[in-house]
């Protein structure tokens, strides 16, 4: 081979490397912001399993409490919204 061929081989050979690190490079970016966004995700599941969690245990524990009227009492007021007649109810509207 002559030097000319060879250096010819050479730039490619390089040009090909550079052109597949800068692959490797944005690939890893994208793999970052993924991983970014499941972790973002996984944690909104954790919260939300939470506060499962914590409802279930409520309720288990106004079902071993033996009042059943404590128990219809909170499922009508949450579930259909009933007061008592002479009760004032008061609504947030701040959102907050």
């Amino acid at each position: 081979m002559s030097s000319v061929q060879r250096g010819k081989k050479s730039i490619v050979l390089r040009l090909a490397l550079i052109v597949f690190a800068v692959y490797l490079i944005v690939q890893m970016g994208a793999l970052q912001k993924q991983l970014i966004d499941k972790r973002a995700e996984l944690s909104a599941l954790k919260a939300e399993h939470q506060s499962i969690v914590l409802k279930n245990q409520e309720l288990c524990e106004l079902l071993s409490s033996g009042s059943e009227n404590d128990l219809i009492e909170r499922a009508a007021r949450d579930k259909l919204k009933y007061v008592y007649s002479d009760e004032e109810v008061y609504t947030d509207i701040s959102g907050k």
